[in-house]
């Protein structure tokens, strides 16, 4: 009688699940302060309807360009002022978020599911399926994704949608690259030969066994490609060829401040510190991530 398949999944999030997690993470100052930024943009985000004190598209060109509350020519009307076209500031600071968001977390699943895929076939079988997958990152990396999405968006069209599915398709060979070498180190463990042993399909080791013991390292990798993707879609945005008006993108924001720096500095400093503090926050969080992860976090 064949014996019964260690339960893999236990000792997947064994790490994760340790009574000593919690006093683990708010130890490692880098989660605590970049997933609080985090949570603090995400509750922005979710309920800008109502913390936004105007709606983010009414104009009124009677109000153009005023300055802050902090200004003596300031007002708690538009506490952050407006822009040249007077639509209030705060409202389309609190409005981007959701844009800025969106186009990471979205761009990160399409790149996070191609590049995994491909990462984990080429690291479980090797030979002609690794050399596959290996031309294919090396032919990637050739391009360079800003001019490659230039090219691609101005032939095509800017739009919200244009951009997720572009940087999507640009994004996943970072993905490739650290599933395959996570697999290859994993598919040698003893788990997974007993999984083979027992009879079990290839796609149920490949999702049952091997996918919950890599997953750490997807974990970081979609944080850092997340904040890839959201400063791509501001380059983009800020040239033109990314999000298109009257959606308040953070770049778009920039893009359109431009020609007001030297005289209303604020249109640039404001969508511009938070689409700082919003990278800073992912990249914080996944150093953090990185860490706590590492065979020393873990200790």
């Amino acid at each position: 009688m064949t014996a019964p398949v260690p339960s893999t999944s236990a000792s997947a999030v064994a790490p994760l699940a340790a009574p000593g997690l919690a006093r683990r993470i708010w130890r490692n100052k880098a989660v605590t302060v970049g997933a609080g930024l985090l949570l603090l943009t995400l509750f922005v985000a979710l309920f800008a309807p109502w913390l936004a004190p105007h709606d983010p598209y009414f104009q009124d060109l009677t109000n153009r360009t005023v300055p802050p509350f902090w200004h003596e020519a300031g007002t708690w009307t538009h506490p952050l002022g407006t822009d040249p076209l007077g639509r209030d500031y705060l409202s389309r600071l609190l409005y981007g978020a959701r844009i800025s968001l969106l186009i990471g977390v979205a761009v990160a699943l399409i790149s996070g599911l191609i590049g995994t895929t491909m990462g984990m076939l080429a690291g479980y079988f090797g030979g002609k399926a690794d050399m596959v997958v290996s031309f294919m990152v090396t032919t990637r990396l050739s391009m360079p994704v800003i001019l490659v999405a230039l090219a691609t968006v101005a032939l095509i069209g800017g739009s919200l949608w244009v951009v997720i599915m572009v940087l999507g398709l640009l994004k996943w060979d970072r993905f490739a690259v650290v599933m395959r070498s996570a697999t290859q180190q994993v598919r040698s463990l003893d788990y997974v030969a007993a999984a083979q042993a027992a009879g079990a399909s290839t796609p149920r080791v490949l999702l049952g066994e091997v996918l919950p013991n890599v997953l750490p390292h997807l974990v970081v990798v979609a944080t850092l490609e997340a904040a890839s993707a959201i400063l791509l879609e501001a380059a983009l945005s800020f040239l033109g060829l990314g999000v298109q008006p009257p959606l308040p993108s953070w770049g778009l924001m920039i893009s359109e401040a431009k020609a007001y720096m030297f005289f209303s500095f604020w249109l640039i400093a404001i969508p511009g510190t938070a689409l700082a503090v919003l990278i800073f926050a992912i990249n914080l969080a996944g150093d953090g991530l990185r860490d706590l992860f590492s065979p020393e976090g873990r200790a």
